[in-house]
């Protein structure tokens, strides 16, 4: 698959290595695996003098080992002796920077933390006495978003306020899943279009793996995932057990349950009989793999909130891989890819929503989206979505299927909404009915 997209990174990341040429850069990455950030950073220094370390799970000495070997072949400059730690390896680079410039991406930067952690107070000490003459341009990328939260997000760790930029690499957007569907299924469908945002959310390395197997339908796309020796069907487990620890039970049981639709602190806490309060703030802000939602219109302290899952494949996992790991385990694929062309239809109507939102957002038309249910769950309205410059706003609903969309219905909830927050009085409203017609 071609490079798509990144165009607003890749004009960031040039003018940050335009910069390095007269004062030394320090650029953190951070994304999900899976999501991009190596390619990006290739693509972003390609025909420029740069160093690529990987952190793999060896030896500190191993690691330099390797390092010396790219240093060797990449600048040409073969370092006096072995370096056996990081701390004179990366003294030794800070000291060239000072004659030539050349850029320095370490991958998985958090891996340090089992190697050798005080690999970041070293960084930190070098960096400190070398960078004003220094024309490093260093980029730190790491894809355990917790680990690289602490590492420069606590005031208690070494690098903290050390960076010179931050970038959090997102996922696709709408439009670029569009462009890349047109370019190799020309004659997609609509349904084809919704199932590659279900399954992959936009995370570039999903999309690659439809691409290039060249399995751009819905009935492709379920065969590819279920298939013996799928790369999807372990994938959440792979990319999260290291994030959660020895808690990854817990935690896998509660994404279970919000991927199910259960998905208030209450229902999950009576299903699991146990109080949930820390493993969900940990959820939403440590790990950032869950959002809370309120209604549109509520205060931040009410209690009326649901947990979702915001990555589309990890929702989509937890909803049908993990939940039916029995027959991954007892290698019944065909099983699996039944109960998924079984529940996908209502499961994808509740992702279609997700679609019109992100679309609406990506429109930049308006101040804030969002939906509205009471205190019973009833009364639901799928997307409000106001300009509060203008005072317009669009109250939508969204079904697979237009013939089920009731118009009269979704007015009449607006009508109360309306009566009772008082916020949309003096408002111009649209209503809408969107379909996958109007994706």
């Amino acid at each position: 698959m071609r490079f798509y997209n990144r165009e607003t990174e890749l004009t960031t990341l040039l003018e940050i290595q335009k910069n390095s040429l007269e004062n030394a850069q320090m650029t953190v990455l951070i994304g999900r695996r899976r999501i991009g950030k190596t390619k990006l950073l290739f693509k972003a220094t390609e025909y420029q003098p740069t160093l690529y370390f990987f952190v793999a799970r060896k030896t500190e000495k191993l690691l330099c080992q390797d390092f010396q070997e790219e240093i060797a072949s990449v600048l040409g400059v073969p370092m006096l002796g072995e370096a056996d730690s990081f701390r004179k390896l990366f003294a030794f680079l800070m000291e060239l920077s000072k004659q030539r410039s050349f850029n320095l991406i370490i991958d998985e930067f958090q891996e340090f933390y089992n190697i050798n952690p005080s690999v970041y107070s070293d960084m930190q000490n070098i960096w400190d006495q070398n960078k004003d003459k220094s024309k490093i341009n260093l980029y730190l990328s790491g894809s355990i978003y917790s680990l690289m939260h602490k590492i420069f997000e606590s005031y208690k760790e070494p690098l903290f306020g050390r960076a010179t930029n931050k970038i959090t690499l997102q996922p696709f957007k709408v439009s670029v899943l569009k462009e890349i569907m047109q370019e190799n299924n020309p004659g997609y469908s609509a349904e084809d279009l919704l199932a590659l945002y279900t399954f992959t959310g936009g995370v570039a390395k999903y999309v690659e793996l439809f691409v290039d197997n060249r399995a751009l339908t819905y009935s492709k796309m379920v065969n590819l995932m279920t298939k013996e020796n799928s790369s999807f069907l372990m994938e959440g487990r792979n990319i999260l057990i290291e994030e959660f620890g020895k808690d990854y039970a817990t935690y896998f049981s509660i994404l279970a349950y919000i991927s199910s639709g259960i998905n208030s602190r209450g229902e999950i806490e009576g299903h699991l009989q146990r109080e949930i309060g820390g493993y969900l703030a940990r959820l939403e802000n440590d790990f950032s793999i869950i959002t809370k939602l309120r209604p549109i219109f509520a205060k931040p302290e009410t209690k009326n909130v649901r947990y979702v899952i915001g990555d589309n494949f990890l929702c989509f996992w937890f909803r049908f891989f993990y939940k039916y790991i029995r027959f991954i385990e007892s290698e019944n694929y065909d099983k699996l890819n039944e109960i998924i062309r079984r529940d996908y239809p209502t499961y994808s109507g509740l992702i279609l929503e997700r679609y019109f939102r992100e679309k609406m957002k990506e429109s930049k038309l308006f101040t804030d989206i969002g939906g509205h249910w009471d205190r019973k769950g009833l009364n639901e309205i799928d997307i409000i979505a106001i300009d509060e410059l203008s005072h317009k706003a669009v109250i939508a609903e969204v079904k697979r299927n237009r013939g089920n969309i009731c118009m009269e219905k979704l007015i009449a909830k607006a009508e109360t909404l309306t009566l009772d927050s008082k916020q949309l009085r003096d408002y111009e409203i649209e209503y809408k009915g969107l379909s996958m017609e109007d994706m």
